[in-house]
């Protein structure tokens, strides 16, 4: 009824902002309670604002003094600050849903590995990709990385891909891929594959390369070798030792591979190499010379021997794999499963073998008779100075690409190399049985002291 109605009236002086009149208006009913608590009715001052209320309509005459027009105005301005408090009302309700969209979807992102790297590059959707491979058929398969499978796709404009999709039963998980992704996005040189997206939908991870045509050097080299004359084996190794020292002296980060091998060399349409697959890759901060893991990862046969068998990993690792890949590209031979005889347990054996008794031309490939053999002999000692068995003993990479680059250079003699990493091996220095042997590639897991 109009008895239970509680009748009010403020007003604040002009030189107040409606802010600073709503701070006052809101202080003076503050001051109710303390000053007014028994009284039906209570009127507050203060020096800039002041509040009436009383439960009788102590302004009934002027309201009904005023006419029916002013009545009707009244009715519009009523109406009118609805409809501003409404609208100000949704648009706080909007403000607050993106707010709390934009940190479900930072959440999401970062649940699923993607974290700050879409705002970097293309991210490109799963859709897209089932179709540029035909739903990754297997008339599409490029290989198997140690990751997942490799596919070629076409683009929806006509761009051709190389598509890596990462096992679900992998080992390289969300930290690995973002770290490979991270990793990539820091790097710009043209030894090394290009990234142009990626792509994260639930379990599903894919990277998106530049497709080159040539494949990897482990199959042109070994299965294919003929295609492969002495001039461009110089550029590749080269080009690869370019792309080494890149990652370790030149780039914003110094970069440590950890997994240098031949199915890891992308050769583009002009055979000029890549490097790849940065999964493995560990960055190096300031003055950091080395660490240890207690996780080994990469490919035995290229593995420095202080790695596979302590855990430590340095430049020198990579130096020991390029010198491994470099023995590989001119001999045209495995290291892995390579024995030549009883005495000669794995490729690096028998080229320090050969070596130390003066007969290094016989380590080329048969392919390569016509080589230059004074480069062919500095090209070997270079590849066993990368593989001695003490890291400290091995040259940096800017030492290993100025020796490539420059002839007049003088190279020291390198030391032994180690016959062997991952398997115990009992060799007769003084026995050279030169009865050959079937290549073994089974796969050794267990690791035993030499």
């Amino acid at each position: 009824t109009s008895k239970n109605l509680v009748r009010t009236s403020f007003e604040c002086t002009r030189d107040l902002s409606a802010n600073d009149c709503s701070k006052c208006l809101q202080s003076a009913i503050g001051d109710i309670p303390s000053c007014c608590y028994a009284s039906i009715g209570a009127r507050v001052w203060s020096r800039s604002c002041y509040l009436r209320y009383e439960f009788y309509p102590f302004y009934l005459g002027e309201i009904e003094s005023t006419s029916s027009s002013t009545n009707q105005g009244g009715k519009n301005k009523s109406s009118k600050i609805w409809m501003i408090t409404a609208i100000a009302v949704g648009v706080v309700l909007v403000i607050i849903i993106i707010i709390f969209y934009l940190c479900f979807i930072r959440n999401w992102q970062r649940k699923n590995g993607q974290g700050n790297i879409s705002n970097n590059f293309p991210f490109i959707d799963i859709g897209s990709l089932c179709v540029a491979t035909k739903n990754f058929s297997d008339s599409n398969k490029l290989g198997q990385g140690g990751f997942g499978p490799v596919y070629k796709g076409i683009l929806s404009d006509g761009m051709e891909v190389a598509i890596k999709r990462l096992s679900t039963c992998s080992e390289q998980g969300s930290e690995e891929f973002i770290n490979e992704v991270m990793l990539i996005l820091k790097l710009q040189h043209k030894n090394l594959v290009k990234l142009l997206g990626f792509c994260v939908d639930g379990e599903e991870k894919l990277l998106v390369y530049e497709y080159l045509p040539n494949g990897s050097l482990d199959v042109v080299l070994f299965e294919e070798s003929a295609h492969l004359d002495w001039t461009k084996r110089v550029d590749i190794i080269n080009g690869i030792a370019r792309g080494v020292l890149y990652l370790h002296e030149d780039s914003r980060l110094q970069i440590i591979h950890r997994d240098l091998k031949a199915s890891n060399i992308l050769l583009d349409c002009d055979m000029n190499p890549k490097i790849s697959d940065f999964g493995m890759a560990r960055i190096f901060a300031g003055s950091e010379g080395e660490a240890n893991t207690t996780t080994i990862v990469g490919t035995y046969g290229y593995m420095a021997p202080e790695y596979a068998m302590e855990g430590l990993y340095s430049i020198k690792s990579d130096v020991f794999g390029f010198g491994v890949l470099l023995l590989e590209i001119i001999t045209g031979k495995r290291n892995a499963g390579f024995c030549y005889s009883k005495s000669t347990s794995s490729l690096l054996a028998y080229a320090w073998h050969l070596w130390n008794n003066g007969k290094g031309l016989e380590l080329r490939d048969p392919l390569l008779l016509s080589c230059p053999e004074d480069q062919f002999l500095t090209y070997m000692n270079i590849g066993l100075l990368c593989v001695q068995e003490d890291a400290y003993d091995r040259p940096t990479m800017s030492s290993v690409v100025l020796m490539l680059m420059n002839e007049s250079v003088m190279l020291c003699q390198p030391e032994k190399p180690p016959f062997s990493v991952g398997r115990l091996n009992v060799i007769d220095p003084n026995v050279l049985d030169l009865e050959e042997y079937s290549v073994n590639l089974l796969t050794i897991s267990d690791i035993l002291p030499v």
